[in-house]
C-alpha cells in the first residue's frame, strides 16, 4: 500500500490536550472514520500481515468496535463483540484487569467456539491490560488469538511489554 495513503490516514488522527482529563494527550480517531480513502487504507493494513489466517473478528469495545466491523467486512468474515461487563444479555466468560486506578471487566458471548481462529482489534494500545484481558478470553472461551491489529500503539506507555506482538499502523 502506498505509504502516502497511510500519511494522509495519520494526519487526519487530531490530539486533543488535556481530555478527558488534565494531563491526558486523546487521540480523536473520527475524522480519520469519517474519510472513505483513509478508512480504506487504515483497514488494509489492519488486515494484511494476517489475511486468510483468523475466522473471525474480534472487537474491543468502544471504539474497537467500529474498526473490528469494517476489518470483519473487508475480511470477508463475522464479528465477535468483547464488551464491557454488564453490556452482553448472555456472557460466556469474563476477564478482570487492571487499570491505572482500580479493575475493569471485559466479557464475551460464547459465539467464540473451541478452535475457532480470531484476529483481535482496538483502537488504541496503551498499558496493554485491556488487550491482555481479550487474549485472556479469547482463550477461555476455546479460541486461538491468531493476531492483534491495532490502530495506534501509545509507545511511552509500555503496553507491548505486556501484550507481546501487536501490528499497529500508526505509533503515538
Amino acid at each position: 500500500m502506498p505509504d502516502d495513503r497511510l500519511a494522509r490516514a495519520e494526519s487526519l488522527i487530531r490530539s486533543i490536550p488535556d481530555y478527558p482529563e488534565p494531563g491526558v494527550l486523546f487521540r480523536d480517531i473520527t475524522p480519520l472514520l469519517a474519510d472513505a480513502d483513509a478508512l480504506r487504507a487504515t483497514i488494509d493494513a489492519m488486515i494484511e500481515p494476517f489475511a486468510g489466517t483468523f475466522d473471525v473478528v474480534a472487537g474491543i469495545e468502544a471504539r474497537g468496535f467500529l474498526l473490528a466491523g469494517a476489518v470483519a467486512i473487508a475480511a470477508g468474515v463475522g464479528l465477535v463483540p468483547i464488551r464491557k461487563a454488564g453490556k452482553l444479555p448472555r456472557p460466556a466468560a469474563s476477564v478482570d484487569y487492571a487499570l491505572e486506578y482500580g479493575t475493569a471487566t471485559i466479557e464475551a458471548h460464547d459465539d467464540i467456539r473451541p478452535g475457532m481462529r480470531l484476529l483481535l482489534v482496538d483502537d488504541v494500545l496503551a498499558t496493554g491490560g485491556t488487550l491482555q484481558a481479550a487474549h485472556t478470553l479469547v482463550r477461555e472461551l476455546g479460541g486461538e488469538v491468531v493476531g492483534t491489529s491495532v490502530l495506534m500503539e501509545l509507545e511511552g506507555l509500555g503496553g507491548r511489554a505486556l501484550v507481546g506482538d501487536v501490528h499497529t499502523i500508526f505509533r503515538g
